[in-house]
């Protein structure tokens, strides 16, 4: 997310085990495969970057691995992205044997793209029009009709933006698809990216919500982005245009799939994905939607979140929890918490998906306001303490946010399909166990596969 913000980066971990932070060195993704060698590429990418669980100066991530095998999801926070005070955040959810592995490339390469791409369109377009629009904006203000200039250059300025995503998404899927070293069959992953002021791409089925105060002052959940699914009319019909097939399986009826024409496989929960290759001749596309939005005073956070957690959590419900977290720093993990919590009273016999959750606060007053009210709750722990030796074990567990959000968490009547968490860093997942590892596995019910299996060919 580019939100222009002007303060200076300031990173901290909540936990020093599961977080990094980075400045991308040379050796992990080329410069020179994205960016050309100039000063001013170099100065666009040398922001601060969060991938693992941890705060900025005006954001939070949280992960956790679901029950499935390797967490496949993957996030990443980048500020002073273009310029100053400008913040990139992405949010990507991986599937299929490799999903792990596409999440991680394309939360590494997909910022560089844009990048790349932005800066090439951004020198183009100032090349071709600089002379035609300061003759369009003089004729307008001697016709007396300057008030139309500011909204003919935010036209040029989401044009802009619309043609570096669909450029980078572009080019990303093409990286996947020539890299040796990766095996992107079925494979792929969903991502949210956002920009300035507020330009958002999306792909698959993760989500994008905007929370605001209306004119009442009261809460506001406004959903940024469409979750790509193949029974949507649209994206159904150019699957079947393409001879893919769209059916859901009788155990799982609200889970509409992607299918191959000639064989029951491999059944893609979404209709637009990175990777995936043998279903892009038949419908699965990776072009992303793309909106954009001018911010208001009235607008609060943004909050990106994997499919696992919008399995489980309506809109409203994530933005009230992230409002009413005990410190900005905490919103995105009670986010992660509420939904742990909603999956095992909805889903008890089904293995968890992963989730990931991004908060972006855009007031850029996040460590001020999470320094003070963690001063603030530790000065009255130390007093409760004070006047009363005993606590009583309810007490004492005020601090765990899992329990302490759940009544943010109403039921229902919308149907929801599961996810779920278990945290651990990069290092510990692929370490694991074959058995957790497969990712096929389910014990109870199975629509919370992204892919039921792969195609078999002859």
């Amino acid at each position: 997310m580019l939100s222009n913000h002007q303060r200076r980066p300031s990173l901290s971990a909540e936990n020093s085990a599961k977080t990094r932070i980075s400045h991308r060195s040379d050796d992990q993704v080329p410069l020179s495969d994205t960016l050309s060698s100039s000063k001013s590429d170099v100065f666009l990418i040398c922001g601060a970057e969060l991938v693992y669980n941890g705060k900025t100066s005006n954001s939070c991530i949280f992960t956790q691995q679901g029950r499935k095998g390797i967490n496949q999801d993957a996030m990443v926070v980048w500020e002073d992205f273009i310029s100053d005070g400008a913040i990139f955040c992405g949010v990507f959810d991986g599937h299929g044997p490799h999903g792990h592995v596409v999440a991680r490339k394309v939360r590494d390469v997909l910022p560089r793209k844009l990048v790349s791409f932005w800066q090439s369109s951004q020198l183009k377009h100032d090349r071709s029009d600089r002379t035609s629009c300061l003759a369009w904006s003089r004729k307008n203000s001697a016709d007396g009709e300057g008030q139309d200039v500011d909204g003919s250059q935010e036209d040029r300025s989401s044009s802009l933006w619309r043609r570096t995503f669909l450029k980078s998404y572009k080019a990303m899927d093409k990286e996947l698809k020539s890299d040796p070293k990766l095996d992107c069959f079925c494979s792929g992953c969903t991502a949210i990216t956002l920009g300035s002021d507020l330009f958002v791409g999306s792909i698959g089925d993760s989500r994008a919500i905007l929370g605001s105060k209306d004119s009442s002052d009261s809460l506001v959940a406004t959903q940024l982005t469409v979750d790509l699914k193949p029974d949507l009319p649209r994206e159904a019909e150019r699957i079947k245009k393409c001879k893919g097939r769209v059916f859901a399986l009788h155990d799982e009826p609200e889970v509409p799939r992607v299918w191959l024409p000639f064989d029951n496989a491999p059944g893609l929960a979404m209709a637009r994905a990175f990777g995936d290759f043998c279903l892009k001749d038949y419908g699965v596309i990776s072009i992303p939607e793309f909106s954009h939005r001018a911010l208001t005073d009235n607008d609060l956070f943004v909050v990106l979140a994997s499919d696992g957690v919008w399995d489980v959590l309506s809109n409203d419900e994530v933005v009230e929890i992230v409002y009413s977290a005990s410190t900005r720093s905490s919103a995105a993990r009670m986010v992660v918490d509420s939904a742990a919590w909603e999956w095992k009273l909805k889903y008890p016999t089904s293995k968890m998906d992963d989730c990931a959750v991004v908060c972006l606060f855009l007031d850029g007053k996040m460590d001020s306001e999470s320094e003070n009210e963690e001063q603030a709750s530790c000065a009255t722990l130390e007093s409760n303490q004070m006047s009363n030796t005993e606590c009583s074990d309810e007490e004492q567990r005020s601090g765990e946010p899992s329990l302490q959000r759940n009544y943010t968490v109403r039921s229902s009547e919308e149907k929801y399909r599961i996810g779920g968490l278990y945290s651990h860093s990069e290092e510990n997942e692929e370490s694991m166990s074959a058995e957790d590892e497969n990712w096929l596995g389910l014990d109870g019910v199975t629509r919370v596969n992204s892919l039921v299996q792969l195609p078999r060919f002859s």
